[in-house]
C-alpha cells in the first residue's frame, strides 16, 4: 500500500487560518478531496495522513469529520492546545476516534523557541504516549536541540519530524542543521517526513540542490525511518503533486533506498494505519 503521509485540506470559510493570506495565490481558495482525488489514483497513492492547517479545536473537528466521509484518509494528525488545563482530558476524549493517529502543535509558529520543555507540554505528551498517538513536531533548525531533549525524556513517545526540520535549503544552509539533526541516529522512537523540502528550496530548484539533505535524511535515519509526504497543496507553491514524487521515486532508485518503506511501509507502522 502507498500512502502520502502529509496532506491538507481546508475551507477559506472556516477563517482559522491564521497564516493563509490572498498573497499566497495558488493557496488561497478551497481544498477539498475531491481536488486531491484524481492526483492519488494518477500517482498510485492508496490513502493518506490528513495533517492540520489551524490551530484550533475545531480543525481537528472538521478533519476527523472529513475522515468519516472518506476512505482515502487513513489517518488525522489533529491538534490540541497543550497549555490548556484539560488538554489530557482531550487527547483521551479525540483518541477514541478510530482514525486520530496524532497531534501537531505549530511550533514553528510559537516565538518561544522553549515551549515543547514546558511542563504543561511535557504533560500533554504523557497523554500522548499512553493512548499510542504519535508527535508530529512541525519545528525549525533551531529547535533541534531541545527536540532531542524531549526525545530523551519520553523514550516510549512516537515522534515525527515534518518537512526535515524545514532546513534552510534556499541559502545553502547545510552544516549546522546537519550536525544538529545528526542527534536523532540513534534515536529509535523518532522518525522524518520526507515533505516541504522543495518549499524550503530555490524557486528553480533542481534535485542537486536537494541531494545534500536528502543524503543526511537517510544516512541518519535510514530507510526504516524516512516517509514520503506530499505536504500537498502547499507544494504547489513550489512544484506539482506528481513532480515532488517522481524526484523522490528517482532519487530512491539511484540510491538504492526502499520504495516499499518510504511510500508506505513506514508510515503504516509509525501510525499504526
Amino acid at each position: 500500500m502507498r500512502i502520502d503521509s502529509h496532506q491538507h485540506f481546508w475551507r477559506l470559510q472556516r477563517n482559522d487560518y491564521g497564516w493563509l493570506t490572498p498573497e499566497l495565490t495558488a493557496l488561497y481558495k478551497d481544498f477539498e478531496p475531491d481536488d486531491l482525488a484524481p492526483l492519488l489514483h494518477a500517482h498510485h497513492i492508496d490513502g493518506t495522513v490528513l495533517v492540520q492547517a489551524a490551530p484550533t479545536d475545531a480543525e481537528t473537528d472538521f478533519l476527523l469529520q472529513l475522515s468519516n466521509q472518506h476512505e482515502s484518509i487513513k489517518g488525522v494528525i489533529g491538534w490540541v492546545d497543550f497549555d490548556r488545563a484539560d488538554a489530557s482530558s482531550r487527547i483521551t476524549e479525540l483518541a477514541k476516534h478510530p482514525k486520530l493517529v496524532g497531534l501537531r502543535p505549530m511550533i514553528q509558529d510559537i516565538d518561544d523557541v522553549n515551549w515543547m520543555l514546558s511542563p504543561s507540554v511535557a504533560t500533554a505528551l504523557t497523554s500522548l504516549s499512553q493512548h499510542q498517538l504519535v508527535f508530529d513536531a512541525l519545528i525549525k533548525p533551531q529547535h533541534l536541540n531541545n527536540l532531542k531533549t524531549l526525545v530523551d525524556r519520553h523514550p516510549d513517545l512516537k515522534i515525527v519530524i515534518n518537512h526535515g526540520a524545514k532546513p534552510n535549503i534556499k541559502n545553502d544552509e547545510l552544516s549546522q542543521w546537519r550536525t544538529d539533526i545528526n542527534a536523532f541516529r540513534n534515536t529509535h522512537n523518532i522518525s522524518c517526513k520526507l515533505s516541504g523540502l522543495v518549499t524550503e528550496a530555490k524557486d528553480n530548484w533542481q534535485t542537486e540542490d536537494l541531494s545534500p539533505y536528502l543524503d543526511t535524511l537517510f544516512d541518519v535515519f535510514g530507510d526504516n525511518r524516512i516517509l514520503w509526504g506530499s505536504d500537498w497543496p502547499v507544494c504547489l507553491l513550489a512544484s506539482s503533486y506528481g513532480k515532488w514524487l517522481d524526484t523522490i521515486d528517482l532519487y530512491l532508485s539511484q540510491s538504492h533506498r526502499s520504495k516499499e518503506k518510504v511510500f508506505g511501509a513506514n508510515a503504516i507502522r509509525v501510525y499504526g494505519l
